[in-house]
């Protein structure tokens, strides 16, 4: 078959591979119809190809119908049409049984300290072929599948695998006040619909990016939009001053490991890409430090009292944080993957046909699968309008 791959530093290809088989009796094989390319993806494509290796099969966004099932598979059909969330979860340990799919205890990469396994995302979370290709073997697929409707294109349930789920959370943990207000830094996929998520809740949503069509994208949905690149001196005192001088109820920082305006963790991040891997990985395992910006900014926007949303992932190990001011200001942080399939039920019923959300037109692109390395490259560029790619395996 034919699968996206991981081939050095900024380097992605497709090549042929060995078709998926069936290795347990838990698992089935989905017939890819979309697929999308995520922005944590873009961290595999910089900062974290010491976890990677050449040949790997990228994706973690993937949809399509079921071609062939375990023995102990129950709860799916050959000829379902599923969406698969990017964590493997067993859906009967404790932690599933709380809520929290991506600590799953059955499938935790324990090797790395990580939580849950996921697809296509480095041997950080288990080395698992990912779902850019035009099959996915599934482990624990009684649990690791949402069924969807066989109407509808595929554009209309895609994003139950990763973008909704994120979004939906990252607005879930910034514990909005009725009626109140929130900051979103970053208006890439996960921004954009969490700024969707939170004005449809009916809060006041201020969404900060320096790219004009994201900032347009977020703008016509109704949201306040923030340029940062006219921002002269501080993005907090621009945003008091929209908010009666206190700050947003919550922030929600979208951005993560990569943000703008971070010098320090920028030339770490290049020095690192110098280094061998095995190096490299001792590294970031230890003293590895993230792109701060937006976490900086993030403590100083949100008002006294408020909360921070972390959905932008971070993957430093000695980042230095401002203590003092967060403990002064009493912030409440929270973070994390999300659970995917904690909350599909809550989103499914906005996937009917009035779209609240607007996800039948959240792509910018859908491209052929063999389009995939120039997809890497124009979204990692942010150029030609690039916010959401979708690969078609089929084409």
């Amino acid at each position: 078959m034919k699968a996206v791959t991981w081939q050095g530093r900024r380097k992605i290809s497709v090549e042929d591979v060995p078709d998926p088989k069936i290795e347990e009796p838990t698992d089935a094989i989905v017939r890819i119809t979309s697929t999308a390319i995520c922005g944590s993806d873009l961290h595999l494509y910089e900062v974290l190809g010491p976890y990677m290796r050449a040949g790997d099969v990228l994706g973690h966004e993937p949809m399509g119908i079921v071609e062939e099932i375990g023995g102990d598979v129950r709860n799916l059909r050959v000829g379902d049409r599923v969406v698969i969330p990017f964590q493997i979860s067993c859906g009967s340990c404790v932690m599933c049984s709380t809520g929290l799919m991506t600590q799953c205890e059955t499938t935790q990469v324990r090797e790395h300290g990580s939580g849950a396994a996921l697809f296509g995302y480095s041997e950080l979370y288990g080395s698992v072929p990912g779902g850019q290709a035009q099959y996915l073997r599934v482990p624990h697929a009684d649990f690791t599948h949402i069924k969807v409707p066989a109407e509808a294109g595929d554009q209309r349930y895609l994003y139950l695998s990763d973008v909704l789920p994120t979004a939906w959370q990252a607005v879930e943990y910034a514990a909005i006040p009725e009626g109140g207000s929130v900051t979103v830094l970053g208006l890439g996929p996960i921004g954009d619909m969490a700024c969707r998520v939170a004005a449809h809740r009916g809060h006041r949503v201020i969404g900060v990016d320096l790219v004009p069509e994201r900032l347009a994208r977020v703008a016509a949905r109704g949201v306040e939009v923030v340029d940062l690149s006219a921002v002269d001196g501080s993005l907090g005192d621009v945003i008091r001053a929209q908010t009666a001088g206190r700050g947003t109820d919550a922030v929600i920082d979208a951005v993560g490991m990569e943000a703008h305006g971070s010098p320090a963790g920028a030339l770490a991040h290049r020095s690192a890409a110098l280094l061998p891997d095995s190096v490299a990985q001792k590294v970031m395992d230890t003293a590895g430090i993230d792109r701060m910006a937006a976490l900086d900014d993030a403590i100083d926007i949100v008002r006294r009292g408020g909360t921070l949303s972390l959905v932008g992932v971070y993957g430093g190990m000695a980042d230095p944080l401002p203590m003092r001011t967060l403990f002064d200001k009493q912030i409440q942080l929270r973070m994390g993957q999300a659970n995917v399939k904690r909350w599909a039920p809550d989103i499914l019923p906005l996937l009917g046909d009035d779209d609240p959300l607007g996800v039948d037109s959240f792509a910018t692109h859908r491209l052929p699968l063999s389009e995939a390395p120039r997809a890497y490259e124009i979204f990692q560029q942010k150029q030609d309008g690039a916010v959401k790619i979708v690969l078609d395996p089929t084409a």
